[in-house]
């Protein structure tokens, strides 16, 4: 299917709604039927159509069958955040007394999840670094039920060789689950390497302006369909229907911002990969990396994020880099237009700041939609400033 249909064709029926070019908000909690066995079948499966918004919605509607067809799955779920996505995806597969398996270091809400929230009903999970196969082998236990990835994970960008997980799983009849947020469907498709659900958080790329969130599940439609017959409705956790037309507005140039996101960010890694302060990078597709080869057999290409380390003695040198900068911003997150920084040590106190742990001088990088020379300068100065 093409990708100028997709993003702005597809699901989008307009002669539905007086021919309007953006398709409207469907802001209604509910909906009339007009015959007694309408309603019956309603209740009996409320995914067959339309009875209340915290199932299906119209405006939601469009948007599910748009990030479907992107990521090459049967169907598609949006929630209100990709931490909801995750927790009812997880919830929907595993009963007490199951084994998880997890990618380690995971997002840090995930692993709350797992830590917190899962222990209390027997659920256990091990963590492992997931780069190998045999590693995924040797947590294996007789009651392993579910398979956590990221890839890549979005510090050290660790990746998973999925057809290798995907078989592996099938084989020993375990759910995998994939966070797909550093590529998007764009760059990366989990369901056709043999992941059973692709998750993503539509509030970075997808979205694109930082101004709304939203979690995705795509997978085959028994499987999405199991998860919307329990866990979806009874978490409560569906996106609303206006945040899902600003998703829908952000898909209209998620191709052309993604293209000039990795332009960019290219030029900006060639200036860290030079700057005398910078100790070494990390970037999924730079020759550099650990894993670059199985990145370019799974990734068509990479995004705006950049790890990278700096030759700092103190904490103070770090704090004063990221002060300094005058248009990058201190924040969370990625994939909205603004380019950001996040250091690693804002979670180390002075005194426990270890210059020979490399972690403690990590910072990340988002590449946002400023052009390479805004960025280079600022980053530029601030160097000149801090160190």
């Amino acid at each position: 299917m093409d990708l100028s249909y997709i993003l702005n064709e597809l699901g989008e029926e307009r002669s539905e709604y007086f021919n309007a070019v953006a398709p409207p908000i469907v802001q209604t909690s509910n909906f009339r039927v007009n015959k007694v066995e309408e309603l019956k079948k309603l209740f009996a499966d409320e995914y067959s159509g339309y009875l209340y918004s915290r199932g299906l919605n119209p405006t939601v509607d469009i948007l599910r069958k748009k990030l479907a067809a992107l990521d090459q799955a049967e169907d598609c779920l949006v929630f209100n955040s990709g931490a909801a996505a995750i927790f009812v995806a997880v919830l929907a597969n595993v009963n007490a007394g199951d084994h998880i398996i997890s990618v380690e270091n995971p997002y840090s809400w995930v692993k709350r999840m797992f830590d917190l929230i899962f222990q209390r009903f027997g659920v256990e999970t091990t963590y492992i670094a997931g780069t190998e196969i045999e590693q995924f082998e040797k947590a294996e236990r007789p009651n392993s039920r579910f398979i956590y990835l990221e890839s890549p994970n979005s510090w050290s960008f660790a990746i998973q060789d999925m057809e290798k997980v995907a078989a592996f799983a099938k084989r020993r009849k375990l759910i995998t689950l994939m966070d797909n947020s550093y590529c998007t469907p764009l760059y990366q498709r989990p369901i056709p390497m043999g992941i059973d659900i692709s998750m993503q958080t539509a509030t970075k790329y997808v979205g694109g302006h930082s101004d709304t969130l939203g979690g995705i599940l795509t997978g085959s439609r028994q499987m999405i369909k199991k998860i919307f017959d329990c866990e979806y409705m009874a978490v409560g956790s569906g996106i609303q229907p206006f945040n899902a037309w600003l998703l829908i507005r952000g898909l209209r140039t998620l191709d052309t911002r993604l293209a000039r996101i990795t332009a960019t960010t290219r030029e900006v890694l060639s200036y860290l990969k030079t700057h005398p302060i910078v100790e070494s990078v990390l970037f999924p597709l730079d020759k550099s990396f650990p894993q670059y080869e199985l990145a370019r057999k799974q990734m068509e290409n990479a995004g705006g994020l950049i790890s990278f380390f700096v030759k700092a003695g103190e904490r103070k040198e770090i704090v004063r880099f990221c002060e300094n900068l005058k248009h990058i911003m201190m924040a969370v997150s990625w994939g909205g237009h603004e380019s950001l920084i996040l250091p690693r040590c804002a979670s180390v106190n002075d005194t426990d700041f270890d210059k020979d742990n490399k972690e403690h001088r990590m910072l990340r990088l988002y590449v946002g939609l400023e052009s390479a020379e805004y960025l280079i300068s600022d980053l530029d100065q601030s160097f000149r400033l801090s160190f």
